[in-house]
C-alpha cells in the first residue's frame, strides 16, 4: 500500500510565494518519477513539474522560472516552491508517484491541496 499525501496549499496574494510538499509512504522499492500536477474544474490536468528518479527535473512553460520541484534526501518527500505567483495559479495541486513495487510499476496520486491565489 503505497500513500502520497499533499500539504502546503492555501491562500496567497499575486507576487507571493507559497510551498507545496507531497510525502510519499509505504512499501515502494523506487519512486521512478515524481509530479506536481493541478487542475481546475472544466479543465485537463495539466502537468507542472517533474523530478526523476536521477535528479533530472522539468517544468511546464507556464511556470518556468517561478515554480521549482525538489526533494529531501530520502527521496521520499517532495517540495514544489512557487514563487511570483499569478492568478493563473489557482488550482488544486496533486502529486503523482510513479512507482516500483514488488509486483509491478504503478502510479499512485494524491488528495490535492489547494492553492488560491488572490488580492
Amino acid at each position: 500500500q503505497v500513500q502520497v499525501e499533499e500539504s502546503g496549499g492555501g491562500l496567497v496574494q499575486p507576487g507571493g510565494s507559497l510551498r507545496l510538499s507531497c510525502t510519499v509512504s509505504g512499501t515502494t522499492f523506487a519512486i521512478h518519477k515524481l509530479g506536481w500536477y493541478r487542475g481546475i474544474p472544466g479543465k485537463e490536468r495539466e502537468l507542472v513539474a517533474q523530478i526523476t528518479s536521477g535528479g533530472i527535473t522539468s517544468y511546464a512553460g507556464s511556470v518556468q522560472g517561478r515554480f521549482t520541484i525538489s526533494r529531501d534526501n530520502a527521496k521520499t518527500t517532495f517540495y514544489l516552491q512557487m514563487n511570483s505567483l499569478k492568478l493563473d495559479d489557482t488550482a488544486l495541486y496533486y502529486c503523482n508517484a510513479d512507482t516500483q513495487l514488488v509486483y509491478g510499476r504503478y502510479d499512485f496520486w494524491g488528495q490535492g491541496t489547494q492553492v488560491t491565489v488572490s488580492s
